[in-house]
Formats: C-alpha cells, structure tokens, sequence
C-alpha cells in the first residue's frame, strides 16, 4: 500500500486547520454579539465562575476566587477576544502555530476550571477536543497550504539571497602555476 503524497496530507490539514478555526469563531464571536449573554455581572461568565469555583480546589480555586472572580470584566473580554483572535489566525492560516498556542492555552485553562487536571473523567469533553485540536496546529505546519503562512513562506524564500556554490577549480598548469 502507498501513503499518500506530502501534497495530500498538506491539503488534507489545511481542511483540518479552518475546521478548527471555524470551531472558535463559533465558539467566540457570540460572545462579542450576544455580550449580554455572557458577560457579567448577570452572563454565562459569571455562571461559569461560580460553578467551577465549587468543581476545583487548591491553588486553582484560590486564582479563580481571589483573582478572577474579582476581575472577571477582564477575564470575559480575555476569554472571549482569546477564542476570536484564535479562530482569526486559524482559519486565515496566519501564525497558525501561535493560533494553536491560544487555543491550547484556553483549553488548559477550561479544562483547568473544570477539574480536568485533576481527574481524568473530565477528558472526554469538547474542552480537551479543543486541547487536541489546537495542539495539532502547534506541532504541524497546517497553515503553508490555503493559508498567509504559506504565502509568508514563499515570499521569505523567493526574496532570500542566492547562496554562494563553491566548484572546485581544475588544477593551474603552465607558466601561471606556483611552484611547489
């Protein structure tokens, strides 16, 4: 059996890639259009945090409760231009590695909130899906096919300088040879 071509699999992560900047844009923008919804006082932020205040406990619990809660404004707007900014650079294909170094982050954090750390029977959730997902596009070069990542890289190299070819030159003879 033949593995597929290096093209095939590039295009096929490219797919994989706006997949997953899709999947947060879907998560984020309705967040920035439906604030009421989710920001505080009153919104899913709010919920979230004091629900998961309950599920954690040690030093993570202390952060949530000494310095989220009390900021929470803040860590809604991180949260919700974090998952924007990260499906942005995902599906554009733009610094794909960094799109997938927030997306990692925001799932570490969610899964982090949750208690997932802790126990494993939290790792079956779209939370540690996300983790997975975004980690991909950390290790892999998913934007260089359909993406400015790709763009970027063609243009870095078409304006690089030639590099020097050194031939070994045929060894002098006649009147113009050193002696030895």
């Amino acid at each position: 059996m033949k593995l597929p071509s290096a093209t095939s699999y590039a295009f096929w992560m490219a797919i994989f890639r706006l997949y997953v900047g899709a999947f947060w844009l879907m998560h984020g923008i309705p967040k920035w259009t439906q604030s009421a919804s989710f920001m505080p006082p009153n919104g899913l932020m709010t919920q979230f945090l004091n629900a998961q205040i309950s599920n954690t406990i040690g030093p993570y619990q202390w952060f949530l409760t000494t310095v989220v809660l009390p900021n929470a404004w803040f860590f809604a707007d991180m949260v919700r231009t974090g998952e924007v900014v990260t499906g942005l650079l995902l599906f554009f294909g733009l610094f794909s590695r960094w799109g997938g170094v927030i997306g990692v982050l925001l799932s570490l954090n969610y899964l982090s909130a949750s208690g997932g750390l802790a126990h494993l029977r939290y790792w079956d959730t779209i939370n540690s899906a996300a983790l997975v997902l975004s980690l991909m596009n950390v290790v892999l070069p998913t934007g260089l096919v359909f993406g400015i990542d790709g763009l970027l890289a063609r243009r870095k190299t078409a304006n690089a300088p030639a590099k020097a070819v050194f031939v070994d030159e045929p060894p002098m003879t006649g009147p113009t040879a050193p002696s030895a």
